[in-house]
């Protein structure tokens, strides 16, 4: 299926165009359905799932005919699925039902990770390891079974065969500064050498700390590209922060975060490589 989030994106971005072509504003067009400009505004700006009857009566208004309008509603009717992740409401995190959103229609994923591991990697001992930070950290907003158990799904919908191509870097920094029970870490790497060997569309590649003088401006923090099967989907960035995720299409944009993980993908060990080097860091957790 296509991703409902890139489609409500592509959806908003197209009746913006439409209506600024008509040289119509937001609330003119608003008053021509009788609906409140806010909603509008939201169906521009991909803030609401959309209702099928508003965008066909706003292609009427706009006096938009023929391929163009079978055109649109496609996407409307892709943006107005629902899926898995829906059924778990808040409790899998708003952040978790997004990213099992966007990977449900992607072609290719690639991730830089500097710190924990790709939620797609995760053991359940290791995901609950990170509840018990957050817990630590104040209330959440999540069910933690309900989260674990989303996540498991998460992990089937990319790694099942035909999935999307999936390539992760870790960074040697992140992978040694580890925040779990030394047992969970080390199965967990050797969990992550398993899904390698067994899932041909997944790459693991590890960023060494030592690698001379830095040739290009490295991602600032958990960076995600993905790209898409219908070429009208635009390429998308997401640089992770604290408290919220920066989400990136337009191309100069992506051009900048893609260039900063091709440095860091260049520079990093290969995957024969990378593999030994987790293999023997996973022995050497166990023996300190």
């Amino acid at each position: 299926m296509s991703s409902p989030f890139v489609r409500r994106r592509r959806l908003a971005a197209e009746l913006r165009a439409l209506r600024e072509a008509r040289s119509l504003t937001a609330d003119q067009l608003a008053c021509l359905i009788h609906q409140s400009r806010m909603k509008i505004s939201k169906l521009e700006n991909a803030h609401i799932r959309p209702d099928l009857a508003d965008v066909m009566k706003i292609l009427d208004v706009l006096g938009v005919t023929g391929e163009k309008w079978h055109e649109i509603v496609r996407i409307a009717r892709d943006a107005a699925e629902r899926g898995w992740w829906d059924s778990y409401g808040d409790a899998m995190g708003d952040r978790q039902r997004l990213y099992a959103d966007i990977e449900s229609g992607a072609k290719t994923i690639r991730e830089y990770q500097p710190g924990t591991m790709p939620g797609i990697l995760q053991t359940p001992d290791y995901t609950w390891a990170l509840i018990e930070h957050a817990k630590a950290e104040g209330p959440i907003t999540y069910i933690p079974e309900r989260l674990v158990e989303a996540r498991l799904q998460r992990q089937r919908t990319v790694l099942r065969s035909g999935g999307p191509r999936y390539e992760v870097i870790l960074d040697e920094v992140g992978l040694r500064r580890f925040s779990v029970p030394p047992d969970v870490m080390h199965d967990q790497l050797h969990h992550v050498i398993k899904i390698v060997e067994t899932q041909p569309h997944v790459t693991v590649r590890v960023f060494p700390l030592v690698t001379g003088m830095a040739t290009s401006l490295m991602p600032r923090s958990q960076l995600i590209l993905f790209t898409f099967p219908d070429a009208c989907d635009p390429p998308m960035a997401i640089a992770e922060t604290v408290s919220t995720d920066i989400f990136h299409t337009e191309p100069s944009e992506v051009s900048r975060h893609l260039g900063r993980y091709e440095y860091v993908r260049g520079t990093a060990l290969s995957e024969v490589t990378s593999l030994t080097f987790l293999s023997e860091l996973a022995d050497q957790i166990l023996t300190r």
